[in-house]
């Protein structure tokens, strides 16, 4: 989604030139040097790739808590040979890592049980017992490969992008304030399931870039484009919401949370004041 602002901008005196200087033997000025500016400087993104990594990371841990083998194994001899447990996927191939059986967990990852113990969101153990600091760690567990490859795509694209334009700094905080945003509005929706996935916070990322758009829509090239691709992603994202595990009042939760913040953190100056700025003293300051 190009900017204007994204385009070299060079101040221009009262005549239409650039910087005044001596007039040669024919009365015309000679043309100076364009000296590019650049309004906004980009940022080199580090931070949106580390959350990547610790929530791949999050998941090999709760897999190799998981260990489905072992588990199946002591459901085998609870059993007593009545009946056969379903067998892990890829048991031969993962060892401790293999997954839960298909129909247990279709998005293919550990069972219930483990994502609970690992801190997964669920209203009561946040209510009851105060387990508050469930709303911060179920944003970082994912239900499945499934699950985590759909979300960290999403936020390699997205964050990737933001990062660059508006630093670390900002997308940090966007980001998990967002997350846990979307966790309040799951807890006191989704009182008799389990929640867990980053969706809440990716979609803070969203609900931050339509804000942003509105503030910096002078800035845009095409306009409607932009909008267009924006509600594209959103509405796919949000069909991601009918996967078990997974639940769109985190999404709404976190989306609402990103789009007032990005109000406040994604603010940045208009292209004509950028120009007005960076021209020279005592040149026309019309309106634009």
């Amino acid at each position: 989604m190009p900017r204007r602002g994204e385009t070299a901008v060079v101040p221009i005196d009262a005549d239409g030139r650039g910087h005044g200087g001596p007039k040669s033997a024919h009365g015309h000025r000679p043309r100076p040097p364009q000296q590019q500016f650049r309004p906004f400087r980009p940022w080199f993104p580090f931070l949106v790739p580390l959350f990547v990594a610790a929530n791949v990371g999050f998941f090999a841990l709760s897999m190799y808590v998981n260990d489905c083998p072992a588990h199946a194994a002591a459901a085998d001899a609870a059993l007593g040979g009545a009946a056969e447990a379903p067998g892990c996927l890829l048991q031969s191939d993962l060892g401790r890592f293999a997954f839960q059986p298909y129909r247990e967990n279709p998005l293919i990852g550990p069972s219930s049980a483990t994502l609970l113990e690992m801190g997964a969101l669920e209203t009561s153990k946040v209510a009851k017992d105060h387990e508050w600091w469930r709303l911060i760690t179920c944003i970082w567990l994912h239900a499945g490969v499934v699950h985590i490859l759909a979300n960290m795509l999403s936020l390699l694209l997205i964050g990737m992008r933001l990062e660059t334009e508006f630093g670390f700094l900002r997308i940090g905080t966007l980001y998990l304030i967002s997350g846990v945003g979307g966790s309040l509005l799951s807890a006191l929706f989704m009182v008799s399931n389990i929640s867990v996935g980053a969706s809440g916070a990716l979609f803070g990322l969203l609900g931050s870039m339509l804000s942003e758009l509105i503030t910096n829509w002078t800035i845009y090239e095409n306009k409607c484009a932009a909008l267009l691709t924006l509600v594209v992603i959103i509405a796919l994202n949000l069909a991601v919401g009918i996967l078990p595990h997974v639940d769109n009042f985190a999404h709404i939760g976190g989306f609402v949370s990103g789009f007032f913040l990005g109000f406040v953190l994604l603010m940045r100056p208009q292209y004509a004041y950028i120009n007005q700025k960076n021209s020279p003293l005592g040149s026309p300051r019309g309106k634009s």
